[in-house]
Protein backbone atom coordinates (compact mmCIF):
# COMPACT_ATOMS: atom_id res chain seq x y z
CA UNK A 1 0.00 0.00 0.00
CA UNK A 2 1.62 3.37 -0.95
CA UNK A 3 1.22 5.73 2.13
CA UNK A 4 0.92 9.45 1.92
CA UNK A 5 3.74 11.53 3.89
CA UNK A 6 0.59 12.37 6.25
CA UNK A 7 -0.42 8.47 6.31
CA UNK A 8 3.15 7.55 7.60
CA UNK A 9 3.74 11.10 10.17
CA UNK A 10 0.00 9.61 11.49
CA UNK A 11 1.41 6.54 12.01
CA UNK A 12 3.32 7.21 14.66
CA UNK A 13 0.75 9.59 16.67
CA UNK A 14 0.09 7.80 20.19
CA UNK A 15 -3.49 8.82 21.06
CA UNK A 16 -3.93 9.73 24.47
CA UNK A 17 -7.24 8.68 26.67
CA UNK A 18 -7.84 8.89 30.35
CA UNK A 19 -5.27 8.21 32.98
CA UNK A 20 -7.79 5.94 34.59
CA UNK A 21 -7.59 3.45 31.55
CA UNK A 22 -3.51 3.08 31.61
CA UNK A 23 -3.80 0.88 34.49
CA UNK A 24 -5.96 -1.35 36.36
CA UNK A 25 -10.03 0.05 36.58
CA UNK A 26 -12.73 -0.62 38.74
CA UNK A 27 -16.45 0.30 38.43
CA UNK A 28 -18.53 3.60 40.06
CA UNK A 29 -22.12 3.44 40.09
CA UNK A 30 -24.14 6.19 39.68
CA UNK A 31 -28.15 6.26 40.43
CA UNK A 32 -30.25 4.36 38.29
CA UNK A 33 -31.28 5.67 34.88
CA UNK A 34 -35.19 6.18 33.32
CA UNK A 35 -35.50 7.08 29.68
CA UNK A 36 -35.97 10.76 28.44
CA UNK A 37 -39.54 10.17 27.69
CA UNK A 38 -42.20 7.72 27.19
CA UNK A 39 -40.95 5.77 30.68
CA UNK A 40 -43.89 3.01 30.98
CA UNK A 41 -43.53 2.11 27.05
CA UNK A 42 -39.60 1.86 26.79
CA UNK A 43 -39.60 -0.38 30.08
CA UNK A 44 -42.34 -2.89 28.69
CA UNK A 45 -39.83 -3.20 25.73
CA UNK A 46 -36.33 -3.06 27.39
CA UNK A 47 -37.03 -4.78 30.88
CA UNK A 48 -34.18 -6.87 30.97
CA UNK A 49 -32.18 -3.45 30.39
CA UNK A 50 -34.12 -0.56 31.49
CA UNK A 51 -33.28 1.34 34.65
CA UNK A 52 -29.45 0.44 34.87
CA UNK A 53 -26.85 2.78 36.71
CA UNK A 54 -24.72 4.99 34.90
CA UNK A 55 -20.82 3.77 35.37
CA UNK A 56 -17.40 5.51 35.96
CA UNK A 57 -14.19 3.77 35.36
CA UNK A 58 -11.43 4.39 38.36
CA UNK A 59 -8.01 3.31 38.55
CA UNK A 60 -8.06 0.08 40.86
CA UNK A 61 -5.06 -0.86 43.23
CA UNK A 62 -4.74 -4.41 42.01
CA UNK A 63 -5.08 -6.03 38.34
CA UNK A 64 -7.74 -8.29 37.72
CA UNK A 65 -7.51 -11.55 36.26
CA UNK A 66 -9.56 -11.87 32.89
CA UNK A 67 -10.41 -14.82 30.63
CA UNK A 68 -9.48 -14.14 26.97
CA UNK A 69 -12.28 -13.10 25.40
CA UNK A 70 -13.28 -13.02 21.55
CA UNK A 71 -14.87 -9.85 20.73
CA UNK A 72 -16.95 -8.85 17.18
CA UNK A 73 -17.30 -5.05 15.87
CA UNK A 74 -19.55 -3.18 13.43
CA UNK A 75 -19.42 -0.34 11.48
CA UNK A 76 -22.43 0.86 11.04
CA UNK A 77 -24.42 3.60 9.15
CA UNK A 78 -22.29 6.72 7.54
CA UNK A 79 -18.60 7.27 7.95
CA UNK A 80 -17.40 9.70 10.40
CA UNK A 81 -13.65 10.34 11.20
CA UNK A 82 -12.43 8.41 14.06
CA UNK A 83 -13.80 4.86 13.34
CA UNK A 84 -10.89 3.17 12.54
CA UNK A 85 -9.28 3.95 16.34
CA UNK A 86 -12.40 2.98 17.70
CA UNK A 87 -11.38 -0.08 16.68
CA UNK A 88 -7.56 -0.07 17.25
CA UNK A 89 -8.61 1.26 20.90
CA UNK A 90 -11.02 -1.53 21.59
CA UNK A 91 -8.32 -3.87 20.03
CA UNK A 92 -5.21 -2.98 22.42
CA UNK A 93 -8.49 -2.70 25.26
CA UNK A 94 -9.22 -6.38 24.97
CA UNK A 95 -5.54 -7.60 24.57
CA UNK A 96 -4.75 -5.63 27.57
CA UNK A 97 -7.48 -7.54 29.34
CA UNK A 98 -6.20 -10.78 27.86
CA UNK A 99 -3.43 -10.91 25.29
CA UNK A 100 -5.16 -14.21 23.78
CA UNK A 101 -8.41 -12.20 23.09
CA UNK A 102 -9.24 -11.79 19.64
CA UNK A 103 -11.06 -9.52 17.44
CA UNK A 104 -13.33 -9.96 14.35
CA UNK A 105 -14.81 -7.32 11.98
CA UNK A 106 -18.06 -7.79 10.45
CA UNK A 107 -18.28 -6.63 6.84
CA UNK A 108 -19.99 -3.90 5.45
CA UNK A 109 -22.44 -3.04 8.64
CA UNK A 110 -24.74 -5.26 9.96
CA UNK A 111 -25.45 -7.11 6.91
CA UNK A 112 -22.24 -8.93 7.79
CA UNK A 113 -23.46 -10.09 10.93
CA UNK A 114 -26.58 -11.58 9.58
CA UNK A 115 -25.17 -12.68 6.38
CA UNK A 116 -22.08 -14.57 8.46
CA UNK A 117 -19.43 -12.39 6.54
CA UNK A 118 -16.49 -11.28 8.53
CA UNK A 119 -12.84 -11.45 9.25
CA UNK A 120 -9.93 -11.56 12.25
CA UNK A 121 -8.58 -8.16 12.97
CA UNK A 122 -4.85 -9.19 13.84
CA UNK A 123 -2.63 -6.42 15.09
CA UNK A 124 -0.86 -6.18 11.65
CA UNK A 125 -4.00 -5.24 10.03
CA UNK A 126 -5.08 -2.64 12.71
CA UNK A 127 -1.74 -1.19 12.71
CA UNK A 128 -2.31 -0.10 9.01
CA UNK A 129 -5.18 1.59 10.37
CA UNK A 130 -4.31 3.73 13.39
CA UNK A 131 -5.53 7.59 13.06
CA UNK A 132 -6.80 7.11 9.70
CA UNK A 133 -9.86 8.17 8.30
CA UNK A 134 -12.78 6.52 6.80
CA UNK A 135 -14.30 2.66 7.39
CA UNK A 136 -12.35 1.01 4.92
CA UNK A 137 -10.95 -1.33 7.68
CA UNK A 138 -14.31 -3.50 7.34
CA UNK A 139 -16.73 -1.41 6.19
CA UNK A 140 -19.68 -0.15 6.87
CA UNK A 141 -23.56 -0.38 5.91
CA UNK A 142 -27.36 0.38 6.76
CA UNK A 143 -29.11 -2.92 7.47
CA UNK A 144 -31.23 -2.26 10.29
CA UNK A 145 -30.99 -5.44 13.10
CA UNK A 146 -34.26 -5.19 13.84
CA UNK A 147 -36.29 -8.70 13.22
CA UNK A 148 -35.86 -12.25 15.99
CA UNK A 149 -35.18 -13.61 12.37
CA UNK A 150 -31.58 -11.41 12.20
CA UNK A 151 -30.48 -11.51 15.57
CA UNK A 152 -30.97 -15.60 15.89
CA UNK A 153 -28.77 -15.81 12.42
CA UNK A 154 -26.61 -13.22 13.90
CA UNK A 155 -26.79 -15.70 17.34
CA UNK A 156 -25.33 -18.70 14.98
CA UNK A 157 -22.12 -16.86 14.06
CA UNK A 158 -21.36 -15.32 16.68
CA UNK A 159 -21.58 -18.98 18.84
CA UNK A 160 -19.72 -20.64 15.93
CA UNK A 161 -16.66 -17.83 16.30
CA UNK A 162 -17.04 -17.88 20.59
CA UNK A 163 -17.91 -14.43 20.55
CA UNK A 164 -19.03 -13.02 23.80
CA UNK A 165 -19.41 -9.62 23.22
CA UNK A 166 -19.88 -7.53 20.20
CA UNK A 167 -19.30 -3.74 19.88
CA UNK A 168 -22.06 -1.76 17.13
CA UNK A 169 -20.14 1.71 16.27
CA UNK A 170 -22.69 3.79 14.87
CA UNK A 171 -25.42 6.56 15.28
CA UNK A 172 -29.01 7.17 16.67
CA UNK A 173 -30.53 4.74 14.80
CA UNK A 174 -27.68 2.02 14.76
CA UNK A 175 -27.24 2.14 18.93
CA UNK A 176 -30.98 2.19 19.14
CA UNK A 177 -30.68 -1.50 17.09
CA UNK A 178 -27.81 -2.04 19.80
CA UNK A 179 -30.17 -1.67 22.50
CA UNK A 180 -32.96 -4.31 20.99
CA UNK A 181 -30.30 -6.87 20.43
CA UNK A 182 -28.83 -6.42 23.52
CA UNK A 183 -32.21 -6.45 25.38
CA UNK A 184 -33.09 -9.83 22.87
CA UNK A 185 -29.86 -11.97 24.01
CA UNK A 186 -30.56 -11.12 27.33
CA UNK A 187 -33.77 -12.12 27.01
CA UNK A 188 -32.81 -15.30 25.69
CA UNK A 189 -29.65 -15.91 28.28
CA UNK A 190 -27.61 -15.89 24.99
CA UNK A 191 -24.04 -14.94 26.58
CA UNK A 192 -23.56 -12.17 24.33
CA UNK A 193 -22.75 -8.70 25.52
CA UNK A 194 -23.86 -5.95 23.50
CA UNK A 195 -22.09 -2.22 23.45
CA UNK A 196 -22.48 0.73 21.51
CA UNK A 197 -19.63 3.58 20.31
CA UNK A 198 -21.59 6.97 19.73
CA UNK A 199 -20.76 7.81 15.96
CA UNK A 200 -21.94 10.66 13.75
CA UNK A 201 -20.40 13.77 12.12
CA UNK A 202 -24.10 15.08 12.38
CA UNK A 203 -24.07 15.65 16.70
CA UNK A 204 -27.38 14.60 17.41
CA UNK A 205 -26.09 11.92 19.03
CA UNK A 206 -25.14 13.77 22.75
CA UNK A 207 -26.64 14.05 26.39
CA UNK A 208 -25.26 15.00 29.94
CA UNK A 209 -23.11 11.60 29.48
CA UNK A 210 -22.04 11.38 25.96
CA UNK A 211 -20.29 14.96 25.47
CA UNK A 212 -19.81 15.09 21.52
CA UNK A 213 -20.25 12.15 19.20
CA UNK A 214 -16.72 11.37 17.17
CA UNK A 215 -16.60 12.62 14.15
CA UNK A 216 -18.12 15.96 14.77
CA UNK A 217 -14.82 17.92 15.80
CA UNK A 218 -13.35 16.47 12.29
CA UNK A 219 -15.77 17.29 10.21
CA UNK A 220 -16.96 20.49 11.20
CA UNK A 221 -12.77 21.52 11.06
CA UNK A 222 -12.95 19.96 7.28
CA UNK A 223 -15.91 21.96 6.61
CA UNK A 224 -15.25 25.05 8.11
CA UNK A 225 -11.76 25.20 6.18
CA UNK A 226 -12.95 24.75 2.85
CA UNK A 227 -16.25 27.61 3.98
CA UNK A 228 -12.83 29.70 4.97
CA UNK A 229 -11.56 29.07 1.66
CA UNK A 230 -14.73 30.37 -0.60
CA UNK A 231 -15.36 33.04 1.87
CA UNK A 232 -11.93 34.18 0.89
CA UNK A 233 -12.50 34.26 -2.88
CA UNK A 234 -15.52 35.83 -1.62
CA UNK A 235 -13.81 38.52 -0.20
CA UNK A 236 -11.15 38.64 -2.95
CA UNK A 237 -14.04 38.90 -6.15
CA UNK A 238 -16.83 40.66 -4.30
CA UNK A 239 -19.07 39.34 -6.87
CA UNK A 240 -21.18 36.39 -5.64
CA UNK A 241 -23.26 35.33 -2.75
CA UNK A 242 -22.38 31.45 -1.82
CA UNK A 243 -25.48 29.59 -0.21
CA UNK A 244 -23.45 27.03 1.08
CA UNK A 245 -25.46 23.62 2.60
CA UNK A 246 -24.18 21.51 5.11
CA UNK A 247 -25.20 18.33 6.43
CA UNK A 248 -27.13 17.77 9.30
CA UNK A 249 -30.71 16.15 8.72
CA UNK A 250 -32.35 16.25 11.56
CA UNK A 251 -30.22 18.86 13.65
CA UNK A 252 -27.92 22.26 12.82
CA UNK A 253 -25.16 21.46 15.13
CA UNK A 254 -22.87 21.35 11.93
CA UNK A 255 -23.78 24.63 10.53
CA UNK A 256 -23.79 26.66 14.02
CA UNK A 257 -20.11 24.86 14.64
CA UNK A 258 -19.19 26.52 11.30
CA UNK A 259 -20.68 29.45 11.55
CA UNK A 260 -18.69 29.83 14.69
CA UNK A 261 -15.35 28.84 13.05
CA UNK A 262 -16.06 31.14 10.18
CA UNK A 263 -18.25 34.13 10.83
CA UNK A 264 -20.75 33.85 7.75
CA UNK A 265 -22.90 36.95 7.09
CA UNK A 266 -26.02 34.65 7.49
CA UNK A 267 -26.36 30.90 9.18
CA UNK A 268 -30.15 29.54 9.26
CA UNK A 269 -30.65 27.48 12.12
CA UNK A 270 -33.53 25.11 11.38
CA UNK A 271 -34.40 24.70 14.95
CA UNK A 272 -34.77 28.66 15.35
CA UNK A 273 -36.93 28.73 12.06
CA UNK A 274 -39.44 25.32 13.82
CA UNK A 275 -39.53 27.61 17.05
CA UNK A 276 -39.95 31.15 15.64
CA UNK A 277 -42.82 28.97 12.99
CA UNK A 278 -40.95 31.21 9.32
CA UNK A 279 -42.37 30.10 6.38
CA UNK A 280 -39.93 29.37 3.26
CA UNK A 281 -40.60 33.08 2.19
CA UNK A 282 -39.67 34.53 5.85
CA UNK A 283 -36.36 33.29 5.61
CA UNK A 284 -36.30 34.12 2.14
CA UNK A 285 -36.93 37.97 3.21
CA UNK A 286 -34.52 37.82 5.53
CA UNK A 287 -31.52 36.74 3.23
CA UNK A 288 -32.49 39.19 0.83
CA UNK A 289 -32.64 42.33 3.65
CA UNK A 290 -29.05 41.64 4.20
CA UNK A 291 -28.99 41.37 0.67
CA UNK A 292 -29.45 44.49 0.08
CA UNK A 293 -28.29 46.36 3.67
CA UNK A 294 -24.62 45.01 2.32
CA UNK A 295 -25.49 45.99 -1.30
CA UNK A 296 -25.93 49.61 0.47
CA UNK A 297 -22.65 49.36 1.63
CA UNK A 298 -21.33 48.38 -2.10
CA UNK A 299 -20.91 44.73 -0.86
CA UNK A 300 -22.56 42.84 -3.44
CA UNK A 301 -21.08 39.49 -2.00
CA UNK A 302 -21.25 37.63 1.38
CA UNK A 303 -22.46 33.52 2.41
CA UNK A 304 -25.36 31.60 4.05
CA UNK A 305 -24.88 28.74 5.85
CA UNK A 306 -27.87 26.45 5.13
CA UNK A 307 -28.78 23.32 7.79
CA UNK A 308 -29.33 20.07 5.26
CA UNK A 309 -32.66 19.11 7.20
CA UNK A 310 -34.08 22.72 6.84
CA UNK A 311 -37.11 22.13 4.77
CA UNK A 312 -38.27 19.67 7.21
CA UNK A 313 -38.42 22.60 10.23
CA UNK A 314 -40.33 25.02 8.19
CA UNK A 315 -43.67 24.09 10.03
CA UNK A 316 -45.77 23.50 6.82
CA UNK A 317 -43.14 21.29 5.27
CA UNK A 318 -42.87 18.95 8.44
CA UNK A 319 -46.47 18.76 8.35
CA UNK A 320 -46.23 17.94 4.66
CA UNK A 321 -43.42 15.68 5.01
CA UNK A 322 -44.63 13.73 7.56
CA UNK A 323 -47.82 13.27 5.85
CA UNK A 324 -46.18 12.34 2.84
CA UNK A 325 -43.89 9.54 4.77
CA UNK A 326 -46.90 7.96 5.98
CA UNK A 327 -48.58 7.09 2.27
CA UNK A 328 -45.49 6.64 0.93
CA UNK A 329 -44.84 4.12 3.54
CA UNK A 330 -48.35 2.38 2.95
CA UNK A 331 -48.34 3.28 -1.19
CA UNK A 332 -44.92 2.78 -2.29
CA UNK A 333 -46.01 -0.36 -4.68
CA UNK A 334 -48.79 2.17 -6.18
CA UNK A 335 -46.90 5.15 -6.50
CA UNK A 336 -44.05 3.28 -8.16
CA UNK A 337 -46.14 2.27 -10.91
CA UNK A 338 -47.32 5.55 -11.80
CA UNK A 339 -46.43 6.87 -15.01
CA UNK A 340 -43.62 8.81 -14.29
CA UNK A 341 -44.98 12.20 -15.50
CA UNK A 342 -48.33 11.85 -13.57
CA UNK A 343 -46.69 11.23 -10.02
CA UNK A 344 -46.69 14.92 -8.83
CA UNK A 345 -50.61 15.19 -9.53
CA UNK A 346 -51.31 11.72 -7.83
CA UNK A 347 -49.51 12.96 -4.93
CA UNK A 348 -51.19 16.38 -4.78
CA UNK A 349 -54.52 14.09 -5.45
CA UNK A 350 -54.04 11.76 -2.09
CA UNK A 351 -52.65 14.43 0.22
CA UNK A 352 -55.26 16.50 2.37
CA UNK A 353 -56.25 19.64 1.46
CA UNK A 354 -53.85 21.77 3.17
CA UNK A 355 -50.87 19.57 2.05
CA UNK A 356 -51.61 19.41 -1.14
CA UNK A 357 -51.71 23.30 -1.69
CA UNK A 358 -48.15 23.54 -0.27
CA UNK A 359 -46.67 20.45 -2.07
CA UNK A 360 -48.18 22.40 -5.73
CA UNK A 361 -46.57 25.32 -4.71
CA UNK A 362 -43.00 24.24 -4.88
CA UNK A 363 -40.80 24.06 -7.85
CA UNK A 364 -41.48 20.73 -9.41
CA UNK A 365 -37.74 19.42 -9.26
CA UNK A 366 -37.73 19.96 -5.63
CA UNK A 367 -41.47 18.71 -5.43
CA UNK A 368 -40.14 15.59 -6.78
CA UNK A 369 -37.26 15.52 -4.52
CA UNK A 370 -39.60 14.96 -1.50
CA UNK A 371 -41.01 12.05 -3.28
CA UNK A 372 -37.38 9.52 -3.43
CA UNK A 373 -37.38 6.75 -1.98
CA UNK A 374 -36.94 6.92 2.12
CA UNK A 375 -33.74 6.03 3.37
CA UNK A 376 -34.03 2.67 5.64
CA UNK A 377 -35.44 4.30 8.43
CA UNK A 378 -38.49 5.51 6.68
CA UNK A 379 -37.33 9.45 6.33
CA UNK A 380 -37.24 11.85 3.26
CA UNK A 381 -33.57 11.73 2.00
CA UNK A 382 -32.85 15.71 2.58
CA UNK A 383 -29.66 15.70 1.17
CA UNK A 384 -30.89 15.34 -1.73
CA UNK A 385 -33.55 18.06 -1.81
CA UNK A 386 -31.47 20.76 -3.41
CA UNK A 387 -32.36 23.34 -0.66
CA UNK A 388 -29.25 25.86 -1.70
CA UNK A 389 -31.08 26.24 -4.76
CA UNK A 390 -34.11 26.74 -3.77
CA UNK A 391 -33.19 29.61 -1.70
CA UNK A 392 -30.62 31.49 -3.95
CA UNK A 393 -32.95 31.26 -6.54
CA UNK A 394 -36.13 32.51 -4.28
CA UNK A 395 -33.77 35.25 -3.10
CA UNK A 396 -33.15 36.46 -6.70
CA UNK A 397 -37.17 36.24 -7.31
CA UNK A 398 -36.97 38.52 -3.93
CA UNK A 399 -34.59 41.31 -5.21
CA UNK A 400 -35.93 41.39 -8.51
CA UNK A 401 -39.12 42.39 -6.53
CA UNK A 402 -37.54 45.06 -4.26
CA UNK A 403 -35.67 46.71 -7.36
CA UNK A 404 -38.53 47.44 -8.62
CA UNK A 405 -40.15 49.01 -6.03
CA UNK A 406 -36.65 51.03 -5.49
CA UNK A 407 -35.77 48.89 -1.91
CA UNK A 408 -32.54 47.55 -3.40
CA UNK A 409 -30.19 48.77 -6.19
CA UNK A 410 -27.23 46.20 -5.77
CA UNK A 411 -25.79 43.65 -7.85
CA UNK A 412 -26.91 39.82 -7.10
CA UNK A 413 -25.10 36.54 -8.57
CA UNK A 414 -25.36 33.38 -6.93
CA UNK A 415 -23.11 30.43 -6.48
CA UNK A 416 -24.37 27.58 -4.64
CA UNK A 417 -22.64 24.29 -2.91
CA UNK A 418 -23.20 21.57 -0.49
CA UNK A 419 -20.75 19.93 1.72
CA UNK A 420 -21.50 15.98 2.63
CA UNK A 421 -19.27 13.34 1.99
CA UNK A 422 -15.93 15.99 1.83
CA UNK A 423 -16.29 15.58 5.56
CA UNK A 424 -17.01 12.05 6.48
CA UNK A 425 -13.81 10.34 5.72
CA UNK A 426 -11.04 12.98 6.61
CA UNK A 427 -8.00 12.18 8.76
CA UNK A 428 -9.31 12.26 12.16
CA UNK A 429 -8.44 15.41 14.01
CA UNK A 430 -6.03 14.80 17.29
CA UNK A 431 -9.49 15.56 19.32
CA UNK A 432 -11.18 13.15 17.28
CA UNK A 433 -7.84 10.48 17.25
CA UNK A 434 -7.67 10.64 21.21
CA UNK A 435 -11.57 10.64 22.18
CA UNK A 436 -12.26 7.64 19.18
CA UNK A 437 -9.66 5.54 20.86
CA UNK A 438 -10.73 6.39 24.46
CA UNK A 439 -14.03 5.25 23.61
CA UNK A 440 -12.63 2.03 21.68
CA UNK A 441 -10.72 1.31 24.92
CA UNK A 442 -13.61 2.38 27.60
CA UNK A 443 -16.00 -0.35 25.57
CA UNK A 444 -13.24 -3.06 26.27
CA UNK A 445 -13.43 -2.15 29.81
CA UNK A 446 -17.48 -2.39 29.75
CA UNK A 447 -16.66 -6.12 28.39
CA UNK A 448 -14.68 -6.84 30.72
CA UNK A 449 -17.05 -5.51 33.38
CA UNK A 450 -19.35 -8.17 32.06
CA UNK A 451 -21.99 -4.92 31.36
CA UNK A 452 -24.59 -5.35 28.31
CA UNK A 453 -27.14 -2.63 26.65
CA UNK A 454 -24.54 0.39 27.33
CA UNK A 455 -22.77 3.10 25.58
CA UNK A 456 -19.69 3.32 25.85
CA UNK A 457 -18.99 7.07 27.52
CA UNK A 458 -16.10 9.64 27.39
CA UNK A 459 -16.50 12.87 29.30
CA UNK A 460 -14.84 16.21 30.37
CA UNK A 461 -13.25 16.49 26.80
CA UNK A 462 -12.19 20.16 27.15
CA UNK A 463 -9.52 19.33 29.45
CA UNK A 464 -6.21 17.26 29.15
CA UNK A 465 -7.11 13.93 27.79
CA UNK A 466 -5.45 12.92 30.91
CA UNK A 467 -8.50 14.22 33.00
CA UNK A 468 -10.50 12.13 31.02
CA UNK A 469 -13.71 10.57 32.41
CA UNK A 470 -14.58 7.59 30.78
CA UNK A 471 -17.87 4.92 31.98
CA UNK A 472 -21.10 3.59 30.07
CA UNK A 473 -24.52 4.81 30.05
CA UNK A 474 -27.64 2.78 29.44
CA UNK A 475 -28.84 3.33 26.17
CA UNK A 476 -32.56 3.07 27.21
CA UNK A 477 -32.12 6.10 29.41
CA UNK A 478 -32.05 7.72 26.11
CA UNK A 479 -34.90 6.06 24.51
CA UNK A 480 -38.40 7.68 23.72
CA UNK A 481 -41.49 6.59 21.22
CA UNK A 482 -41.32 8.16 17.71
CA UNK A 483 -43.41 7.35 14.42
CA UNK A 484 -41.14 5.09 12.15
CA UNK A 485 -42.76 4.06 8.72
CA UNK A 486 -46.21 4.91 10.25
CA UNK A 487 -45.82 2.81 13.31
CA UNK A 488 -44.53 3.60 16.72
CA UNK A 489 -41.30 2.22 17.96
CA UNK A 490 -38.48 2.80 20.25
CA UNK A 491 -35.44 5.10 19.39
CA UNK A 492 -32.58 7.10 20.33
CA UNK A 493 -34.04 10.51 20.84
CA UNK A 494 -32.19 13.36 18.83
CA UNK A 495 -30.23 16.40 20.65
CA UNK A 496 -31.36 19.31 18.75
CA UNK A 497 -29.25 22.72 19.15
CA UNK A 498 -31.02 24.71 22.14
CA UNK A 499 -31.55 27.99 21.66
CA UNK A 500 -31.15 28.76 25.27
CA UNK A 501 -27.58 26.84 25.57
CA UNK A 502 -24.10 29.31 24.53
CA UNK A 503 -23.35 28.39 21.32
CA UNK A 504 -26.53 29.47 20.17
CA UNK A 505 -26.35 32.52 22.04
CA UNK A 506 -22.95 33.31 21.24
CA UNK A 507 -24.34 33.48 17.42
CA UNK A 508 -27.27 35.08 18.42
CA UNK A 509 -24.73 38.01 20.27
CA UNK A 510 -22.80 38.49 17.06
CA UNK A 511 -24.39 38.02 13.73
CA UNK A 512 -25.91 41.57 13.27
CA UNK A 513 -22.42 42.42 12.99
CA UNK A 514 -21.41 39.60 11.16
CA UNK A 515 -24.41 40.02 8.58
CA UNK A 516 -23.73 43.67 7.84
CA UNK A 517 -19.89 43.68 8.16
CA UNK A 518 -17.25 41.20 6.63
CA UNK A 519 -15.97 39.94 9.54
CA UNK A 520 -14.88 36.07 7.73
CA UNK A 521 -12.69 34.01 9.78
CA UNK A 522 -10.39 31.86 7.48
CA UNK A 523 -9.31 28.51 9.46
CA UNK A 524 -7.16 27.30 7.34
CA UNK A 525 -6.66 22.85 7.38
CA UNK A 526 -6.98 20.75 10.59
CA UNK A 527 -3.39 21.23 12.41
CA UNK A 528 -1.84 17.60 13.49
CA UNK A 529 1.72 18.56 14.70
CA UNK A 530 2.58 21.82 17.09
CA UNK A 531 1.41 22.96 20.18
CA UNK A 532 -1.48 21.97 21.98
CA UNK A 533 -3.49 25.22 21.64
CA UNK A 534 -3.00 24.94 17.93
CA UNK A 535 -3.59 21.13 17.28
CA UNK A 536 -6.17 19.38 20.00
CA UNK A 537 -8.55 22.14 20.67
CA UNK A 538 -12.19 20.80 20.85
CA UNK A 539 -15.15 22.63 19.09
CA UNK A 540 -16.22 25.66 19.70
CA UNK A 541 -19.75 24.38 20.56
CA UNK A 542 -18.24 22.26 23.25
CA UNK A 543 -15.90 24.84 24.53
CA UNK A 544 -18.90 26.69 24.93
CA UNK A 545 -21.27 24.69 26.25
CA UNK A 546 -18.64 23.62 29.15
CA UNK A 547 -17.97 27.38 29.87
CA UNK A 548 -14.35 27.32 28.97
Amino acid sequence: MVKSALQVARAAYKPKMPKALYGSVKIEEGAATQSVADQEEVKKLFPNTYGMPTLKFVEASEKANYPAINVGVILSGGQAPGGHNVIAGLFDGIKNLNSGSRLYGFLMGPGGLVDHNYKELTGEIIDEYRNTGGFDIIGSGRTKLESKEQFDKGLEILKKLDIKALVIIGGDDSNTNACVLAEYYKAINAGVQVIGCPKTIDGDLKNEMIETSFGFDTACKVYAEVIGNIQRDCNSARKYWHFIKLMGRSASHIALECALQVQPNICIISEEVEAKKLSRDDIVTDIAKAVARRAADGNNFGTVLIPEGLIEFIPAMKVLISELNDFLAHHQDEFNAVPKDEQLAYIRKNLSADNSKVFASLPDGVARQLTLDRDPHGNVQVSLIETEKLLAEMVGNKLAEMKAEGKYSGKFASQVHFFGYEGRCAAPSNYDADYCYSLGYTAAALIGAGKTGYMSSVRNTTAPASEWIAGGVPVTMMMNMERRHGEMKPVIRKALVELDGAPFKYLVANREAWAVGTEFVYPGPIQYFGPTEVCDQPTITLKLEQGK
